[in-house]
């Protein structure tokens, strides 16, 4: 089958997370991805949790790869001159540039749209960055958890009442976020440049996008300008939309809006007394009586587990979700359904379950390809590709202009 992307040529010069994970998704979409790495390579590498495995396969840096495979790495020293001018070449015969830096240092090296459109005059340039490129912030570097999950207000808005501790975001779920919003820009500007000849300049932002992430919330706080109301479970509005413990100390959440919800549940979970009590008999008196409801459904989900809960809420059209820790879910029938967990196969650790994109093709070829390259592990080749000689490698090479790990 074809991949929608196989004639495409990607140059991406980035480092950690957002940006990387969006070029990973190109090369998914079968996109040939030309990683720029300093000589010191990207510095995630080696960066990641070490996971819990046989020794053989402990030293395989499984985070790096989620967000790398699939791609070619040069390494290039974007401080020479030699080096540069190895860059503006692979542009100019690429569909794509896209890159993490900020815009003085594209100016810095030449690699601002305006130069690069200098070199391939139909190039899609797309820049990912933490704040944006313009505004106070611009100059600002940003990570998730600074410009996604802090300066946007989702930590804020997380907190576990007025009070509660500002949570901590688990890794790069800002960025592997604001990476689909940088794919879907990217393949907007390349579906135009297409369609008009013309090069197209393009950009998302950690903070631009988890602003939309809550585009709800904000279509009502941009016009008010009022503080949010606090998440607390005895500040919520609705007993039937609320998470509760049961009795095996794992959580449920219910998300039942309907007025006809409360009797429903009350049967289910055999408290007909909330029923009969009339502080609780329509929905002003449930929320100004909130911190009693929930310690009356905590009370009667503490006899059984989780999971026999499931069942039962299942049986009786309560509709639930459990909360399941991380390791749950990577064994679970659902995501094994939908193939999320893919297998690569690796000539240094042989095979190993990775982490699919969040979308399926049934008519082409879409997927993880292979594992993330070493550093500079194509230097040659791709040089080879843009027309240098072997004489002409190995005194870039020589001169340090690019790295080689062979």
């Amino acid at each position: 089958m074809t991949a929608p992307l196989e004639d495409v040529t990607v140059v991406e010069i980035d480092n950690w997370m957002a940006s990387p994970s969006a070029a990973a998704i190109l090369a998914d979409l079968g996109a040939n991805v030309i990683k720029v790495e300093p000589l010191t390579g990207d510095p995630m590498r080696n960066m990641g949790r070490p996971a819990k495995v046989s020794d053989e396969k402990k030293g395989f840096d499984y985070q790096f790869d989620v967000s790398n495979r699939g791609k070619r790495s040069i390494a290039v020293d974007l401080e020479s001159d030699a080096g540069i001018e190895v860059v503006r070449a692979l542009v100019a015969t690429a569909d794509i540039f896209m890159c993490n830096l900020l815009q003085h240092r594209q100016e810095r090296f030449g690699l601002d749209p305006d130069a690069l459109q200098r070199v391939n005059n139909r190039i899609v340039h797309a820049t990912l960055t933490g704040y944006g490129t313009r505004g106070p912030e611009a100059h600002r570097p940003g990570y998730d958890v600074t410009a996604f999950f802090g300066r946007s207000g989702i930590y804020d808005a997380m907190r576990e009442g007025e009070s509660g501790t500002v949570p901590m975001a688990r890794p790069a779920q800002g960025d592997h976020t604001t990476g689909l919003a940088f794919v879907g820009a990217i393949l907007a500007a390349l579906r135009l440049a297409e369609r008009t000849g013309e090069p197209q300049t393009v950009e998302t932002s950690l903070y631009e996008t988890a602003i939309w992430t809550q585009a709800t919330d904000y279509a009502i706080t941009a016009v008010d300008h009022a503080p949010l109301r606090p998440r607390a479970r005895e500040n919520m509005i609705i007993p039937t939309a609320n998470r509760y413990p049961c009795g095996d100390g794992k959580w449920v959440v219910l998300n039942m809006p309907e007025e006809s919800a409360w009797p429903k549940l009350c049967n289910v979970i055999e408290r007909q007394d909330l029923l009969s009590d009339e502080r609780f008999e329509d929905i002003r008196g449930r929320f100004k009586h909130m911190p009693e409801i929930v310690a009356a459904i905590d009370d009667a989900l503490s006899h059984k587990s989780r999971d026999q809960w499931g069942e039962i809420f299942d049986s009786n059209g309560i509709i639930w979700g459990p909360v399941l820790a991380l390791h749950e879910v990577a064994s679970d029938p659902q995501a094994e359904a939908l193939s999320l967990f893919p297998v690569l196969d690796s000539e240094e650790i042989g095979t190993y379950r990775t982490v699919a994109a969040p979308m399926r093709f049934v008519e082409a070829e879409v997927g993880p390809k292979f594992p993330a390259p070493k550093l500079g592990e194509h230097t040659r080749q791709i040089l080879a590709d843009a027309g240098h000689n072997e004489a002409e490698i190995d005194a870039l090479v020589k001169n340090g202009a690019v790295g080689d790990s062979s």
